[in-house]
């Protein structure tokens, strides 16, 4: 899987679809995470990321900039 790069992730939008390179779901498929809102960036630190993702009925979770080689935008 090639992994999101930084431009990619500040251009995630709500409800785009990404996928995690390492968890896999019990069918081996890569799991898929929604992204559940607007993606935070930094004025003055230009490498800042946050994105909010959803797994699941009632997982949420945040990606930041030190996860991005965990997910991809295809699940190859």
């Amino acid at each position: 899987m090639k992994t999101i790069t930084l431009n990619e992730a500040k251009n995630l939008k709500h409800g785009q679809i990404v996928y995690h390179t390492i968890n896999k779901n019990s069918d081996g498929t890569a799991q898929r995470w929604k992204v559940n809102g607007k993606v935070q960036t930094w004025k003055k630190d230009l490498t800042r990321v946050k994105i909010p993702v959803k797994y699941g009925m009632y997982r949420y979770d945040y990606i930041t900039e030190n996860e991005l080689d965990l997910i991809s935008l295809t699940a190859d």
